[in-house]
């Protein structure tokens, strides 16, 4: 199958009629910040990036990251960037994060203890108490509560940790946090991030149940669609950010819906695979797709469609983990060019999987690799485009219409060797 060729910027949304100045995204990932600053045309005018220092040795099962690193590298980021842009004027600015991911906080803003991470799964009795409080919700939603979910984990902290809970002004998730010391007010999420801590999407409110588990929905932000103008840059995050005061906040999404946003995919049957640390794939469709195991689930699309779509802990952070990234760049042409083997590989690292199977104790394996690095690199290539390939397979299963072709981001979808092979599995052109 074949790989089609995007120029860079082409597919992006327009920006609002009159709206003057650049609009600046900002991506809060698992390694690190990167800022884009983009015009009303879609052209990308600056970007720049900070990385985060890496997270601290856990029992497994368990991640987490230290919030107030997110913030120092996210005003490194955007200093470098507003440094590019000099005077042209900013419209306004967005961030997406990782999935899941939360952190709680005072009314100072200051996070209380580490985030918990979209990939811990140390609520796993949570997860059932939750899905059993849950049952109306995820009924009519369609999906389950998976011990990577936030509100799992944030049952977790309340119960384990109640000194914690009973300072904690608000929980955040990762993008809230950030939009959060840009605005100097920790009210706000977006309907995207807070899926996975309960949200209803269908009513557009906090369920009742989480009383009944004994949490304080007032400890929750107030949720808005995706695109909302939430505040404007304070003027001490302006120092810090060097965004100029009274710039636009708008409420962002999960790293998966800005990616899928950005990918040109846009209407029923169109999806997008997003191959970075980690992988992710979402889609549009008309009808509510339902998984009562919880491996895919529906956003809501700020139009009203619905985008099913879920995440692996496999990607190319398991492939950079094993072989190193000097490795996985410089010779995957050459491993991609043994393909097909024979070694059954499944390239997770750590435990825990959501997608394509939910198993809070899964672990990695690899059988019958080849004998020399080379070949073993290869396997790991190809296992890791058939996780991608049961993914869809799975949302056709559950009633998702696959189109022809897929249209892919993320880092490891500038790796064209990688990327053919991936093309040859799934049987799709892929688009970038």
């Amino acid at each position: 199958m074949s790989v089609a060729r995007a120029s860079y910027g082409q597919g992006a949304s327009e920006g609002k009629a009159g709206e003057p100045g650049l609009c600046v995204g900002l991506d809060l990932g698992t390694q690190g910040v990167r800022c884009l600053a983009v015009a009303g045309d879609g052209v990308v005018v600056a970007a720049a990036e900070r990385a985060l220092a890496a997270p601290p040795e856990m029992p497994p099962g368990r991640s987490e990251q230290d919030a107030e690193g997110w913030w120092a590298a996210s005003c490194g980021a955007l200093k470098a960037l507003v440094a590019q842009v000099g005077h042209t004027p900013l419209a306004a600015v967005c961030v997406d994060s990782t999935s899941g991911t939360f952190v709680a906080v005072d009314h100072a803003l200051r996070p209380l203890r580490a985030a918990i991470m979209y990939d811990d799964v140390r609520a796993v009795e949570e997860a059932a108490e939750v899905g059993a409080a849950a049952e109306d919700l995820t009924r009519r939603l369609g999906y389950g509560f998976s011990a990577t979910f936030a509100l799992p984990k944030i049952l977790w902290l309340a119960r384990h940790e109640p000194q914690i809970w009973q300072r904690t002004a608000r929980v955040l998730h990762a993008a809230d946090f950030i939009a959060a010391r840009l605005t100097g007010e920790a009210r706000h999420s977006d309907w995207s991030n807070a899926l996975k801590t309960g949200y209803d999407l269908l009513e557009r409110r906090w369920p009742a149940f989480l009383k009944a588990l004994g949490l304080d929905i007032e400890k929750l932000p107030e949720v808005v669609a995706p695109g909302t103008v939430v505040g404007e840059v304070s003027f001490f995050a302006a120092e810090q950010t060097g965004l100029p005061a009274g710039t636009l906040v708008v409420a962002g999404c999960t790293d998966g819906t800005a990616s899928f946003l950005a990918s040109g995919a846009a209407s029923p049957g169109q999806w997008n695979s997003t191959l970075g640390t980690t992988l992710a794939i979402r889609g549009v469709s008309r009808q509510l797709i339902r998984d009562p195991q919880g491996r895919i689930y529906c956003h809501l699309h700020p139009d009203g469609f619905w985008l099913p779509g879920g995440a692996s802990n496999t990607g190319a952070g398991a492939l950079a983990a094993r072989f190193g990234e000097e490795i996985l760049i410089g010779r995957s042409a050459e491993a991609a060019g043994g393909a097909p083997y024979q070694a059954v590989v499944y390239p997770l690292v750590g435990r825990g999987e959501r997608l394509p199977l939910a198993c809070p104790t899964a672990e990695g394996f690899a059988i019958d690799e080849p004998a020399h690095e080379l070949g073993r690199l290869g396997a790991w290539m190809q296992g890791q485009a058939l996780v991608e390939r049961w993914c869809f397979e799975l949302c056709a299963e559950l009633g998702c219409r696959v189109g022809d072709w897929i249209a892919v981001t993320g880092a490891a979808s500038r790796n064209d060797a990688w990327l053919q092979l991936r093309a040859d599995v799934l049987g799709r052109q892929l688009r970038r």
